[in-house]
């Protein structure tokens, strides 16, 4: 009986070798330049990471969110937030082994702590103080009550690069008076950024931070 082992190892290969070549070129060469050709022609902006431009530059994504604080000072641990500027929400997220408070790429995810949790509900506080310490201008006085609860909260993702209608109204009148604006005017900037419900049912109105913030520099620098 003749031995026709290593002529049949020989052809198998021979076929494996060509269906990884043909598999390679078509799922690894082929089809992602297909895509790629395909969102670049119809949908580029989303292709190319739905980049912000503001001054001829890109400054961001409206799709991550970004912090607007100030140079941290001699002995602080952490920059405090810019108070000319709209104010995102908190950005806790998940880190490997901490929680990421700076809206940093490199890890994304919720922090998963329940409602009782004791650090989470010291957040929670900490963060509703300084949201009426902050937002409290005279002759308007933010109450506790008035907070709404993505002001004091993260995301799912930790990087939401939206707020609601009604966090954005809450920090008008801080905004007009940080710089020398009428509040009806910033108020009008809100309204003219709060986006309405995905196909007028999925979702909350919100309002894209950095695209508001971009909206106030314009008309800071109008006069």
């Amino acid at each position: 009986m003749t031995n026709t082992f290593p002529g049949t190892t020989t052809r198998l290969l021979g076929a494996g070798l060509r269906a990884l070549l043909v598999l390679t070129l078509v799922c690894g060469v082929l089809y992602p330049l297909a895509v790629t050709g395909a969102a670049q022609a119809l949908l580029p902006g989303r292709a190319n990471g739905s980049a912000v431009t503001s001054g001829g530059r890109t400054v961001g994504s409206e799709l991550i969110g970004q912090r607007y604080d100030l140079p941290a000072g001699k002995g602080q641990e952490a920059p405090g937030p810019d108070l000319r500027w709209f104010q995102p929400r908190p950005s806790n997220g998940l880190a490997a082994n901490s929680v990421n408070t700076r809206y940093d790429l490199l890890v994304s995810g919720a922090t998963n702590r329940s409602g009782d949790n004791e650090e989470l509900i010291r957040w929670v506080t900490e963060a509703k103080a300084a949201v009426v310490a902050d937002n409290s201008v005279p002759g308007h006085r933010i109450r506790p009550q008035d907070v709404p609860p993505d002001a004091v909260t993260s995301s799912g993702s930790g990087l939401d690069p939206h707020i609601s209608p009604a966090y954005a109204e809450l920090q008008v009148h801080r905004v007009a008076q940080r710089n020398h604006l009428d509040a009806e005017r910033v108020a009008g900037l809100v309204a003219d950024h709060t986006e309405g419900r995905t196909l007028g049912f999925a979702g909350e109105p919100r309002v894209n931070v950095l695209k508001l913030n971009i909206a106030l520099k314009e008309l800071v620098d109008a006069g």
